[in-house]
């Protein structure tokens, strides 16, 4: 799954794709080397962003930045899998109704509580996504100091998948991810990691967003200089770990580069 930010503010690569041409160029060009979903978002959820506060943009505002990318991919691209990273019921309904065929809710359903109904009348996919509170909050959170934090976490994504099913999504049209960054701190992530296996046998594709996050670099590149090229090589070495636990879908900035980690992963799998 490859990202397209159509924001100024994201983390990574926010404001390099913030007008509706330069994202969609930079689609196109995930679609080149090789991404099979391309995912469009038009908000920030960084840490310490306003989202879902009375100080995050507008709805309108949102849509006015996603709509007419996936209108301009679906030209160039007709058969293109487009997904929307949104936690707003109305964006979610106006992107499939554009052409989008996935909602990948951030909040799995509870920033907005019209989101899970909405996704079952579209009868469209969704990732429902593990978050620990807003946004704003995560750089207070404390890091948990119970050892069992993983299975508790799973816990709570397993009552997220149940609500989502409950509110008449089907089961085959979900997607679980655990929320690598989202309110977890730090050695939380590694731990996440080691044990991702746990979630993949939740028995829904699992889908890792592990992209450039910043507990990456932190844990690995003490004392060297972070940059993207650390930053996407770290995340290549961690979703092959990822895929060998059990992820069967990668969100990634670096498409070229996680190709060929998805390839030499899936060789190792092939290989049992």
């Amino acid at each position: 799954m490859g990202i397209v930010n159509v924001t100024p503010d994201s983390f990574s690569d926010g404001g390099e794709h913030a007008t509706a041409e330069l994202a969609v160029d930079h689609a196109l060009r995930l679609l080149d080397e090789g991404a099979d979903i391309l995912d469009i978002g038009g908000e920030s959820t960084r840490p310490g962003s306003p989202a879902a506060t009375p100080d995050a943009i507008s709805t309108a505002e949102e849509q006015d930045r996603v709509l007419p990318v996936i209108e301009g991919i679906l030209r160039e691209r007709p058969d293109a899998l487009l997904s929307v990273d949104t936690y707003r019921a109305a964006t979610a309904r106006a992107a499939v109704c554009a052409g989008a065929e996935i909602v990948n809710d951030v909040s799995g359903g509870v920033w907005d509580a019209a989101m899970l109904g909405t996704c079952a009348e579209l009868h469209c996919g969704m990732v429902v996504m593990h978050t620990r509170g807003l946004p704003s909050q995560w750089p207070a959170n404390a890091a948990a100091a119970d050892a069992s934090f993983t299975e508790h976490l799973l816990v709570e994504v397993r009552e997220r998948l149940q609500q989502a099913t409950g509110a008449g999504i089907a089961q085959g049209r979900i997607v679980a991810d655990p929320g690598f960054g989202f309110g977890k701190r730090g050695d939380e992530n590694w731990r996440l990691l080691h044990q991702c296996a746990a979630f993949a046998e939740l028995g829904y594709p699992l889908m890792v967003g592990l992209s450039r996050k910043g507990f990456l670099a932190a844990e690995v590149t003490a004392g060297q200089q972070d940059s993207t090229v650390v930053r996407d090589a770290l995340t290549h070495a961690a979703n092959t770990a990822a895929v060998l636990a059990g992820a069967h879908l990668i969100r990634v900035h670096d498409v070229c580069g996680a190709v060929l980690a998805a390839a030499a992963a899936d060789a190792v799998l092939r290989a049992d």
